[in-house]
Formats: C-alpha cells, sequence, structure tokens
C-alpha cells in the first residue's frame, strides 16, 4: 500500500477535534497529518494508514484543540479609555459616558489622529496577546474612523496584519458603529450605504458588515438599511444588538440572515427561536458584561432550548472589554453566563468558525480542513477555562506551520 504523503505529522496526541454536532469529538492517542497546509488524515493511532511524513511532531501526550477563534473584536484602534473605567466604579452608566462624548467618540478621536504605522505597530502588540493564547484566526471590526479616510486606513491596518504575523484575518465594516461626533445622522448613513460599503466591496477590503443596534447607536430601520445595501454588494451581515435593551435586534439580523448577532444580553425567547431558525450564530461577550457592570445576562438556556449555536469572543477593544485573553472570557463566560467548558471550548472554536461563515475551513480538527492547530500543557482540558494565569500553550499550528 502506498503512504500517505505529508509535511507534517503530529502524535502522542490527546485530541478535542470539535467534530460532530456536539461534545468535544475527544480522540486518544491521536495523530494528524497535515498536507498542503491542511489535514489529510485525523484519528487514533491505531487506525492510522501508512505515512511518509516530512516532518514529525510528538505532543508527548498533550491535549490539541482546534486554533482558537477569536471571532469579534475591535483589535485596530489607538488611545485607550482607563478614565472610564474609574468613572463607571463611581456609578456613571456605559450609555452616559457614551453621550457626554465618551465611549465610541473618545477613541474615534484617538484613531483618526493615527497614521497607518502607529495604529500598525498598536494592534501588532494587541494581537500578539491572542497568539500567546492559540488564536489563530481573528476577526477584527472597523468601527473607530466613522469617516471614509478613517475607516478605510482601519480596514487596510487589519487587512495588512495577517502579513506581519502567522494568523488569519477576517475583517468586518462597522461604519454604523455610532453617528459621528457632530455629525449628521442622514447624511452619514447615506455615506455608508451609498458610498461606503460599496467602495469597500469593490477594493476587498471587508468580508461582512456590522452594525449597532441600540438607543445610543442606530434603529431597527436604520440597522435594515445597512443590511441591505451589504447584501447588495455581496458582503455577509452581522450584528451587535440587545446589549443594553431588547431592540429586538437578534430577530432582525435573523431575517437578514446575518452570520452573528453580539451581546444579546436582553434578548427574548423569540429572538433566540429566530436566530435558531436562520442559522444566525449568538456571540456572547462576557468581557464587555464584566466590564460595563451589566447585570442582565443573556438567554443561555433559551439559547440551549432553540438550538440557537453559541459561541465567545473576547470583544477587545479600548472602553468595554479591554481584554486580549479569549481564556479569561471563557471563564467569566462559565461563571457569569452558567455556560458549560464544553459549550465556551467549541463556543471558542467551531461556533466561532460558524459565526464567521468559515466553518467549512477552521474551528474542528477534520480532513480537509485548514491545519489550525493548538498544543496545550494541561492535564485535562477544564485548565484552559478554571485557571487564570499564564498560558499553558505550547505550540501553536497555523495552516501547518509552526508559529
Amino acid at each position: 500500500m502506498t503512504a500517505l504523503k505529508a509535511d507534517l505529522l503530529l502524535t502522542g496526541a490527546r485530541l478535542a477535534t470539535m467534530a460532530g454536532p456536539a461534545g468535544l469529538g475527544v480522540v486518544e492517542d491521536g495523530v494528524v497529518a497535515v498536507a498542503g497546509g491542511r489535514i489529510a488524515w485525523v484519528g487514533p493511532a491505531g487506525e492510522a494508514p501508512s505515512i511518509d511524513a516530512a516532518e514529525r511532531f510528538d505532543c508527548g501526550g498533550r491535549w490539541v484543540t482546534p486554533g482558537v477563534v477569536d471571532c469579534h473584536t475591535h483589535l485596530v484602534f489607538a488611545g485607550n479609555r482607563a478614565d472610564e473605567f474609574a468613572r463607571r466604579l463611581a456609578g456613571e452608566s456605559y450609555a452616559d459616558i457614551a453621550r457626554s462624548g465618551g465611549g465610541i467618540a473618545a477613541t474615534v478621536r484617538a484613531t483618526r489622529a493615527a497614521n497607518e504605522a502607529a495604529l500598525t505597530a498598536a494592534s501588532l502588540k494587541r494581537l500578539d496577546a491572542l497568539l500567546a493564547e492559540g488564536v489563530t484566526t481573528v476577526e477584527i471590526k472597523s468601527g473607530y474612523g466613522l469617516d471614509e479616510e478613517t475607516e478605510l486606513r482601519q480596514l487596510r491596518v487589519a487587512r495588512g496584519l495577517a502579513a506581519h504575523r502567522r494568523v488569519s484575518v477576517a475583517v468586518t465594516y462597522l461604519g454604523a458603529h455610532a453617528v459621528p461626533p457632530g455629525g449628521d445622522r442622514a447624511a452619514y448613513l447615506d455615506l455608508v450605504c451609498e458610498r461606503m460599503i460599496p467602495c469597500i466591496a469593490a477594493e476587498g477590503l471587508a468580508d461582512a458588515v456590522d452594525v449597532f443596534q441600540e438607543g445610543i447607536a442606530f434603529d431597527a430601520a436604520e440597522c435594515a438599511r445597512v443590511f441591505a445595501a451589504a447584501q447588495a454588494a455581496g458582503l455577509a451581515v452581522k450584528s451587535h444588538a440587545d446589549q443594553l435593551s431588547d431592540g429586538d435586534g437578534a430577530a432582525l439580523a435573523a431575517r437578514h440572515g446575518a452570520l452573528s448577532t453580539d451581546h444579546l444580553e436582553y434578548t427574548s425567547e423569540a429572538g433566540a427561536r429566530a436566530m435558531a431558525q436562520a442559522g444566525t450564530v449568538a456571540v456572547l461577550l462576557p468581557g464587555a458584561f464584566l466590564m460595563i457592570n451589566e447585570t442582565h445576562r443573556p438567554p443561555i438556556a433559551a439559547f440551549r432550548a432553540a438550538g440557537t449555536r453559541m459561541a465567545v469572543a473576547t470583544d477587545l477593544n479600548p472602553g468595554s472589554s479591554p481584554i486580549a485573553s479569549p481564556r479569561v472570557c471563557a471563564t467569566l463566560a462559565c461563571v457569569l453566563f452558567g455556560m458549560t467548558v464544553d459549550e465556551v471550548l467549541r463556543g471558542f472554536t467551531i461556533e466561532a468558525a460558524h459565526a464567521l461563515g468559515r466553518a467549512d475551513r477552521i474551528g474542528s480538527i477534520a480532513a480537509g480542513k485548514d491545519a489550525d492547530l493548538a498544543v496545550w500543557s494541561v492535564e485535562t482540558l477544564s485548565e484552559l477555562v478554571a485557571q487564570i494565569g499564564p498560558s499553558p500553550l505550547f505550540a501553536r499550528f497555523h495552516q501547518g506551520v509552526r508559529a
């Protein structure tokens, strides 16, 4: 029998493949063969075919998961908003700070003042923190320019990060993040829908378009207009919704076939069912829940009952979730939201891949998928969630190359 040719063979692995509709897909004493950056064979060592590998990597009995997928970040920005933390401790709400010129508007001012080189340098530091925790795919949103020049700069910086690090980057245009400070609401929406979205699609600067549906941002009709413009340009849609109030945002996103809708603290049971029926992923962001001192938890039980996919992400941003740690956010999702260890591990891998529309390529360890893998020095997978501290990452592979 002819041996299977492989560029890399991982042996001695305890695999959590995330394959299948539920569970971790554990394979004890597993092997993974990689060819051309993709997984050529995966399974128990005792069932492996003859494999002729150019390179071998002994995992030494360590756990191997798919590479971590952080499906919601605002990683490209300038400045910080640490002062707002103290203001929230003193009793100001997230919405009050935003209305007084803080929040998103504060980051807009700093980001507009930063050139591309400065944005890239600052973003790489944050990206490195994610990579140290096993991230192999990261989604990055714009939304801190709120004008043509800066939004395009953010998108170009986000696209360019993959040239500096071994990581896959999904880029999302979030022009409808807020009304520009001092700007005209109607004129700005015209810019987003009639000029920016077609331009961004034509230049290939984004994979999806996001909106923030909330009382301090945009209403349902405005978000629907942005969705329609995005889909007309051939771009996928996503949304921030139901974070501070139930605006029926989850159902609106579902009606437009959104890949995901995110935050969802105030989503109704009807919204959860609508998402499940549409295949729209619920992306839970416990970092933001913690940092803005929210008390209304997302309807995890309703998502489970409806069969809504649940992903988890860092929401890494300068104000409401300045957390560059998927592991911390996984812990928070369990402690604050009542998710299980299995749910959050799937939430940062296969379910996050679905939230990006990339589950055919990433998120599980399966033949034909990208060889994005994280090797962990832990005895049990629960340690990844139960312990907060130095990263136990032993090795990270992006498309079959150790990075």
